[in-house]
């Protein structure tokens, strides 16, 4: 989602190694309990592998920006993008960066009891401790003064932001950062990107979350857009 990421430069925790992998359009940004580079680039090469195959079959899969219907059978991560993007009315590579992310994050979870693997603002992890995540908002003035605290978990679980006024990721809205709590990391994405499309000013904040809350799965939902914040969810907001 964004193309300048100095945001990573700040998001360090403590007791874990960081490593960056990028394959073309990938770009990970990963911390584990070890460098586990060779593995992340294996997983995203699988990744890919999956999805240029499956485009090829299907086309439509890459260009559609609404729910398109798979052809079975299929990857995994094709059904889990097809089915967030259906939940979340949008095209499936709206869900990209978060399945990708997921994916990987599974994967490393074998040889990692915590693990943080970061994909263009899309967050799947595994964390054994609370922690507080910055939300990076571009230019408003609650960007990366804006935190949430989120408890450990048992399995792994997803925090993904969608900005319609920073980097190239397509959005029909002007939010400054949507972000979504779920435990599926292609759900959060695709639903950042749907109530992203929904915010051109302010007052379309409610009406965004209103969405949200109807998309089963959804666990948690913070919008920026300016000086607004709005919130729902069973999260705490802090100040940083």
């Amino acid at each position: 989602m964004f193309e300048n990421r100095t945001y990573r430069s700040k998001a360090l925790r403590k007791g874990l190694k960081h490593f960056q992998v990028t394959v073309k359009e990938t770009d990970l940004y990963i911390q584990a309990q070890s460098d586990l580079s060779e593995k992340a680039l294996k997983s995203v090469l699988e990744c890919r592998g999956y999805l240029e195959s499956y485009i090829i079959r299907q086309p439509e899969f890459l260009t559609s920006l609404v729910p398109v219907h798979p052809l079975l059978p299929a990857p995994k991560i094709i059904t889990d993008m097809t089915y967030a993007a259906n939940k979340a009315g949008v095209g499936p590579m709206a869900a990209v960066a978060g399945a990708v992310a997921e994916f990987t994050c599974k994967k490393l979870l074998k040889d990692s009891r915590e693990i943080i693997v970061e994909n263009g603002g899309d967050i799947c992890m595994k964390i054994d401790t609370e922690t507080i995540f910055a939300i990076f908002a571009g230019k408003s003035p609650l960007s990366m003064n804006t935190g949430i605290r989120l408890d450990k978990r048992k399995t792994p679980f997803a925090l993904c932001t969608s900005s319609g006024t920073l980097g190239h990721s397509k959005s029909f809205g002007r939010a400054d950062a949507v972000s979504i709590i779920s435990d599926s990391c292609a759900l959060a994405d695709a639903a950042a990107t749907a109530l992203g499309n929904i915010v051109k000013k302010e007052t379309d904040i409610e009406k965004a979350i209103n969405t949200g809350k109807s998309i089963k799965g959804i666990q948690g939902i913070i919008i920026i857009k300016n000086k607004t914040l709005g919130v729902w969810g069973d999260l705490e907001i802090v100040k940083l």
